[in-house]
């Protein structure tokens, strides 16, 4: 039997974005029986402090708990870990400095991997919570590669929040939340953008890559597949 290192995956924000990146793990690897799927631990932890509300200015730091989850999962036997979080990912070197474990940096994977796979895309729209859009990390981790970001304007970004916020995290994945998220897509793309990332781990949940006439960037699955192969598990080929 191969020795695989242990993902683990600090979740619950929220849980259901949890549940589709387990999920993305399982369906993306080359696996045909159980012992060919490498380990994962789960921890999911919906009662983090709100990430948006304290990036905003309104509410405690999910810091504190998110070293507390990184130090769990070495307890509970990881050999690194994946936020399944975007807008966590504001955190990410406060949280990485302290972790006993190392963290992917799903932003960074991301942005790596447009400039590999798609070279053409110079500029790319984002759909994320306002926490993400206003803190630049996308910003940052694309322009690293030389790609610029779009985002939607103020009415749009309100509609964005109110989709996630007022519909995704509650599970509502069809009618108007999955039309606002549609229809600032299709904004974005008229503005210029080549690709759309789904910068919110609750996007992919209403939005998929046969919606638009441009590439669906979908960092959750791309974080999937580096956490695969880092594990030494085999990535199922698309």
């Amino acid at each position: 039997m191969p020795r695989f290192l242990t993902i683990g995956v600090m979740g619950g924000m929220g849980p259901e974005a949890t549940s589709l990146f387990f999920s993305l793990l399982v369906k993306s690897e080359d696996a045909v029986r159980d012992q060919d799927h490498v380990p994962v631990v789960v921890c999911s932890f919906p009662q983090m402090p709100d990430r948006v509300a304290h990036i905003l200015g309104n509410g405690p730091s999910p810091l504190p708990m998110l070293i507390r989850t990184a130090k769990a999962m070495r307890r509970a036997g990881a050999d690194f870990a994946v936020i399944p979080c975007i807008t966590a990912h504001y955190f990410y070197r406060d949280v990485a400095a302290r972790s006993p474990i190392p963290i992917i940096n799903i932003l960074d994977e991301t942005a790596a991997d447009v400039r590999k796979r798609r070279p053409a895309i110079r500029k790319i729209g984002l759909i994320a919570t306002s926490g993400t859009v206003n803190t630049g990390i996308f910003h940052d981790a694309f322009k690293a590669v030389g790609i610029s970001v779009l985002t939607p304007d103020r009415g749009g970004q309100d509609r964005v929040m109110n989709a996630i916020y007022g519909g995704i995290k509650a599970g509502v994945t069809c009618g108007a939340p999955r039309k606002a998220i549609l229809a600032e897509a299709f904004a974005l793309i008229r503005r210029g953008a080549r690709g759309i990332v789904a910068g919110c781990t609750e996007v992919p949940l209403v939005l998929r890559d046969n919606d638009i006439p441009v590439p669906l960037v979908e960092p959750m699955r791309i974080a999937a597949r580096v956490a695969i192969k880092r594990a030494g598990g085999k990535i199922r080929q698309l």
